[in-house]
């Protein structure tokens, strides 16, 4: 599995799974629920690792199938749905799983990024963050849920489908921006009602953030990254961060540099050290890099911090 096979358009990737050609270049909804578009994947699929240039939304509605991402493989469970971005490896069935997937229903929206050019939605894709979670971090969604989706996915489809005018790409991306909208926000339900699953990571974070500094690992391997923390916690880096914004109203970057700035005023306070030197101690390559974090938190400069205490 040594090859990474990639899907370059909506049209490559109907050929590839045997429909006809898309009705738009840009965007499709594959409806697996519709016994005509459940096509055989052509041979050189099976058993290797693609990637595509495609955004993707994908649903299923029954417990078999798995999809492999990095080195995770998530088992679907019922009504829930992931979101994949250009450029994501994934590995594709084996033909025993391809079987599984067909005895399946659900659907899957895929749209390439030149249908958000000059869009307000192209300057926003940054802000669902969902797009980059892990396939295991999946939105679950409760029958109302899933049957409000559809119908927003199926308006996409109607507009797509009709003879395309001056209006199409403004109303589809509408569209398409009125389902991630509802899908921010079904999220937001979902970290709620796990909330008290979702404390106990915020407490793990804390935990690694503050033995981190106190290890010395910052003199050694510099500041953290969100990354980071996320292996650790075996979640995307996206995923921690929103969790933590939920619960604590911060983001993981800046849970980082809120326990810099503590660390460091301790240092500027019980030490005689340099800035510099107190800088790379915390992981900072250059001091000035330390010293405009530590003004932005606290507005006073690092030697003002320690000649006023």
């Amino acid at each position: 599995m040594s090859e990474i096979f990639k899907i370059t358009s909506i049209s490559h990737f109907h050929n590839i799974i045997g429909l006809p050609a898309p009705e738009h270049p840009l965007v499709s909804l594959i409806d697996e629920s519709n016994k005509e578009e459940k096509r055989d994947l052509e041979d050189k699929f099976f058993d290797l690792r693609f990637t595509t240039d495609l955004y993707a939304i994908m649903f299923k509605d029954s417990v078999s199938g798995s999809l492999g991402y990095g080195r995770t493989t998530y088992d679907f469970q019922e009504g829930s749905i992931i979101f994949t971005s250009p450029g994501q490896v994934f590995a594709s069935p084996t033909r025993e799983e391809a079987e599984m997937l067909r005895e399946n229903s659900g659907w899957s929206l895929l749209f390439h990024p030149d249908l958000l050019q000059k869009s307000p939605l192209g300057k926003n894709m940054d802000q669902y963050t969902f797009f980059s979670y892990e396939v295991n971090e999946a939105l679950h969604l409760s029958t109302k849920e899933q049957k409000f989706i559809f119908e927003v996915v199926q308006q996409i489809k109607e507009e797509y489908s009709q003879n395309i005018d001056k209006h199409s790409q403004k109303l589809i991306t509408s569209n398409l921006e009125l389902l991630l909208n509802y899908c921010t926000r079904f999220y937001d339900r979902q970290f709620y009602t796990r909330t008290n699953l979702h404390k106990d990571f915020v407490t793990n974070f804390e935990s690694k953030l503050k033995a981190y500094f106190n290890s010395g690992q910052a003199t050694i391997s510099g500041l953290p990254s969100a990354g980071y923390f996320g292996k650790e916690l075996n979640m995307s880096a996206n995923y921690l961060s929103d969790l933590l914004k939920k619960e604590t109203g911060k983001g993981i970057k800046e849970h980082i540099n809120d326990k810099v700035v503590h660390k460091a005023k301790t240092m500027l306070l019980n030490s005689s050290a340099s800035i510099g030197a107190i800088a790379y101690d915390l992981g900072f390559e250059y001091p000035q890099s330390f010293s405009r974090l530590f003004k932005h938190k606290t507005g006073i400069s690092p030697n003002e911090y320690r000649r006023l205490n």
